[in-house]
């Protein structure tokens, strides 16, 4: 059975207090940096701090007493895994999750937290995916998948329904893809309700997998590399959610980790909201591409789990990218006064001193010598700039590390 309009708007009506209703607010300081009228859809503020748990709710929710007797099982690596474990916990019925090892521990712990017993297993998504093939064919347990799923696609699409209630001009919706199944279920929404929005999907160049798809008009598998937005990071997509975005998608494109972090920093910066790499992936694009001048456009956000480990890492590489952090490596002659004068030259431009680390005693440093780091915060890149030139005039010999 095709999914419909109709089985979307039940969906919306069967939610009730559970699923939170998420803003879409309109963002000056973003509207200012892409060029376009900047509507962001807040479904980081969604129960369990991601989208998925529309999805889960509504799927558990339908599940008759006969299939959830012997619990559900599933396979995440975070955001579908607290939305399946906190609908099971309401329910009462005993979860299952099965996470990839490499899994964010505070996703992990977040998840237990509902209730579900975790099980560690596979290198990443589709590793684990096995794993929960494998426990429903030994328990009897109902597998509910993270995105290939019509109900969960469906109750995903209710999204699109409420940005339309907020913004009913709305021109262009940028949103996240990576099983399809966020995209396949407002899709689905706005284009029989509004056929004429235009509606763009994002993947991480890491796991082009939908895109790759769409281009050859047939399902592709892409071996995967290295990314920070985990919650994207699919293989392979699903067959029911690659015929509705094959169908229906304006476009998809791709976005790289460094454009992810200046998206995700600058949330936190301009607007105190923290937002996990793959919740900020339809953002960053914007702010790289700025492809739709003073169109309406909405991004939407999709999470707000992200590890604080990471977001440690967010804020330094965000600091360095956009040329506000600036590490140098210098050789001064150990003698008193030396750092001073060094110090002294860098304050001279008003750049502040972050971090120093002093170091006589590594084999690289020579007798008579001290190796000096400096972390460096300075205002943009043309700063950066300006100090650079300053020291090289002073004749000081250094070397930028960042």
């Amino acid at each position: 059975m095709e999914l419909t309009i109709d089985e979307i708007i039940k969906l919306q009506s069967a939610q009730g207090d559970v699923i939170r209703k998420t803003p879409t607010v309109y963002s000056e300081t973003f509207s200012k940096l892409t060029g376009s009228k900047v509507y962001l859809k807040k479904e980081f503020q969604q129960k369990t701090g991601s989208f998925k748990v529309r999805g889960a709710y509504a799927k558990i929710k339908s599940l008759s007493n006969d299939e959830k007797k012997n619990g559900v099982i599933a396979a995440s690596a975070g955001n579908h895994a607290q939305g399946v474990a906190f609908a099971s916990n309401l329910e009462n019925i005993k979860c299952t999750i099965v996470m990839p090892v490499a899994a964010s521990p505070a996703k992990v712990a977040a998840t237990r937290s509902y209730g579900a017993e975790v099980i560690l297993e596979g290198a990443n998504y589709d590793e684990s995916w096995k794993k929960a093939l494998e426990i429903e064919a030994n328990t009897g347990g109902k597998i509910v998948h993270a995105f290939d799923d019509q109900k969960i696609t469906a109750a995903q699409g209710v999204i699109g329904l409420e940005i339309l209630e907020d913004l009913d001009d709305v021109e262009e919706i940028y949103l996240p893809i990576g099983g399809g199944g966020l995209a396949a279920g407002v899709l689905r929404a706005i284009k029989t309700k509004k056929p004429g929005v235009k509606i763009v999907g994002v993947q991480s160049k890491s796991y082009p997998a939908m895109k790759n798809s769409v281009d050859t008009g047939k399902l592709q598998t892409v071996t995967g590399h290295q990314t920070i937005a985990d919650g994207v990071a699919v293989r392979t997509p699903g067959e029911l959610t690659f015929k509705i975005v094959n169908e229906l998608i304006d476009d998809i494109v791709l976005v790289d980790d460094t454009q992810i972090i200046k998206a995700m920093f600058l949330l936190m910066e301009r607007t105190k909201m923290v937002v996990e790499p793959a919740g900020a992936i339809s953002l960053a694009y914007l702010l790289e591409a700025r492809p739709s001048p003073n169109k309406k456009v909405v991004p939407i956000l999709t999470g707000g789990n992200v590890d604080m480990y990471l977001l440690g890492q967010i804020v330094a590489k965000g600091l360095a990218n956009m040329g506000r952090m600036l590490k140098i490596f210098v050789m001064l002659t150990d003698k008193p006064g030396a750092l001073k004068e060094l110090v002294d030259e860098i304050a001279s431009l008003s750049v502040n001193i972050v971090e120093v680390l002093h170091d006589r005693l590594s084999s690289n440093v020579a007798a008579g010598t001290a190796g000096v780091t400096l972390s460096l915060e300075t205002e943009d890149e043309k700063h950066a700039q300006k100090l650079i030139e300053h020291l090289k005039k002073r004749d000081i010999q250094f070397k930028i590390m960042t």
